[in-house]
């Protein structure tokens, strides 16, 4: 959990807040239409989870071996950490080096993700999967908010002229805060967690590595569950996390102000890490896809919602009904999977996992990107998000209810 405490400051700074405004600023500069650093923003998310969803499934089956899920999770990790406070060394006006950096930053952070889910299964017991990925989220969103409120107070002190340092220098800072943030609070992972189920290894892991990969996805098809979990979780998923990705620059698009923005993200933090912990305790009561189809419901009425969007205030209402649903849904999702997978082969699984949560992530930005690009407005693109939740939504009724499991 404190690992999500840890490395949640990089969603909400890097992926979704200050850097993406930051970005917007040194595109603008550099003379780009605000609709076009909207789409090569897109553009640039969509690379890094292709590159990510390319080499998942390999690292999470050669992962599964005996000994090497922590070093595969602590080399993304430092790989992530690293490159994101190398952001903050980027000459000031290059905007094409700070996308390429940005990938790095995401494919680490992204490719750490992979094996820490996987030890979903080594860390608690199937009954309580439900509640520790939900409190996991939740605690995320209160770790993050504490360099987010340290990094929105510097910037604005420096806009305001009370420290004597230029914007851009004190944007920067929080790039160094975040890695540094990141870093300092994944030391419990790397002294306290171990892995509990793997395989054994074999003398050539990975020819043999890529052997049960193929087994693996004949097995994932014999598992309909599964199958058409992940399916579901493709379109679904897609959808909101091209929304976390993309709503700063889509406030921005529509003429909020990088203040306004801040001050909404985080208090979205905030509001967010009871409603993850809520979902937990719902999905008790009630089930897993009924807490579902509750998320997938809000998030089709926000991306209708936002196209229609004008105000601050508008820009406000939208935050808050992300805040509601967005860490239960990717929560749930986490903890759903890991009950439906053989335990051994977890990081195999989630290799798979990841592969459709970052398939599908390409899709969602691209689609935003290429949209604003012909329209001229990023709304058209957020709207056209709906059918992915409308699919993914459809595909999740057709989930038969697990023989072993009580969801």
């Amino acid at each position: 959990m404190f690992y999500d405490w840890g490395n949640s400051a990089y969603s909400i700074i890097i992926t979704t807040a200050i850097f993406p405004i930051f970005f917007k600023s040194v595109a603008t500069d550099a003379g780009i239409e605000s609709n076009m650093s909207t789409a090569y923003l897109g553009y640039t998310v969509a690379i890094a989870t292709f590159i990510l969803a390319m080499i998942g499934p390999i690292l999470g089956t050669i992962a599964d071996y005996r000994g090497l899920k922590k070093k595969f999770f602590f080399a993304f990790f430092f790989i992530g950490s690293a490159s994101t406070v190398s952001l903050a060394f980027v000459p000031e006006g290059s905007w094409l080096p700070l996308l390429i950096i940005y990938v790095i930053t995401s494919i680490g952070f992204h490719g750490a993700n992979i094996f820490y889910d996987a030890f979903l299964v080594d860390v608690t017991s199937e009954e309580k999967m439900n509640e520790v990925s939900a409190r996991g989220f939740g605690l995320g969103y209160i770790g993050s908010v504490i360099p987010f409120v340290i990094s929105i107070a510097i910037i604005i002190l420096s806009e305001k002229g009370v420290i004597p340092l230029p914007m851009a220098i004190a944007t920067k800072l929080a790039f160094v805060i975040t890695g540094i943030w990141w870093f300092t609070f994944t030391i419990p992972m790397l002294r306290n967690v171990v892995q509990v189920y793997a395989i054994e290894r074999e003398p050539n892991i990975i020819a043999g590595s890529f052997r049960r990969l193929g087994n693996t996805f004949k097995e994932i098809r014999k598992h309909r569950t599964v199958f058409i979990f992940l399916l579901a979780y493709f379109f679904y998923i897609d959808g909101v996390g091209t929304i976390i990705s993309m709503s700063t620059a889509y406030g921005s698009d529509l003429g909020i102000g990088a203040t306004d923005l801040l001050i909404v993200l985080l208090v979205t933090q905030i509001v967010a890490a009871p409603f993850s912990i809520i979902y937990g305790k719902l999905a008790h009561k009630f089930s897993i896809k009924a807490m579902l189809y509750v998320g997938i419901f809000v998030y089709i009425s926000i991306c209708i919602y936002a196209f229609f969007l004008s105000t601050t205030l508008d820009f406000w209402i939208l935050a808050m009904l992300v805040a509601t649903s967005q860490g239960g849904i990717q929560a749930l999702s986490r903890s759903y999977f890991a009950q439906l997978v053989p335990k051994e082969k977890s990081n195999e699984f989630f290799g798979f996992y990841h592969i459709f949560g970052k398939f599908a992530s390409v899709m969602g930005p691209l689609l935003v990107g290429v949209t604003a690009q012909m329209t001229g407005s990023s709304a058209y693109g957020v709207f056209s998000l709906v059918i992915l939740f409308i699919i993914g939504g459809l595909l999740l009724r057709m989930v038969p209810k697990p023989e072993s499991q009580l969801v």
